[in-house]
């Protein structure tokens, strides 16, 4: 692929896990989700551009916050979902509510997974900016200040 193809977008970049940079790279592993064994290797380089995904040790800390924003926005959108289409009612002893709250549980459970990869690439899309000439312009390692080889998977 060439950068003079159309740009791919932020949004599917971020859902369909691909590296920031190139936005063309896989950043995962193995693309199914559902695989829990291998469900959060990451690539140590994009395959594409080589742009590195493990930016400093402990780096992918900050994706609990992410993913609690995520889990959370769901739940506020199947909530209102709910109460749209079925109602709450306070005359049925609240069993359309109990119903929501299983609902929404299982479908959490479910989910976890593409919840916990999709907070890695949105935290990775953060810190690693869009570059077009991407082709043009190698990934400089000594520009990498944030990553101390030595202490590499030191956690």
């Amino acid at each position: 692929m060439t950068s003079k193809q159309k740009k791919p977008g932020y949004w599917f970049s971020v859902l369909d896990n691909r590296c920031p940079r190139c936005r063309r790279g896989r950043i995962f592993q193995n693309s199914n989700p559902y695989k829990l064994k291998d469900c959060l290797k990451m690539n140590k380089n994009c395959p594409v551009c080589g742009q590195p995904t493990e930016i400093e040790v402990g780096f992918y800390y900050g994706t609990a916050y992410v993913s609690y924003a995520i889990t959370v926005a769901f739940s506020i959108t199947t909530f209102i979902l709910w109460w749209l289409l079925l109602g709450f009612s306070l005359n049925d002893g609240d069993q359309r509510l109990l119903a929501w709250v299983i609902t929404n549980a299982i479908l959490m459970i479910v989910l976890q997974p593409i919840f916990m990869r999709m907070s890695r690439s949105l935290w990775l899309s953060w810190f690693v900016k869009y570059d077009p000439h991407w082709e043009d312009r190698p990934v400089d390692k000594e520009k990498l200040e944030r990553i101390v080889p030595e202490q590499m998977n030191n956690w």
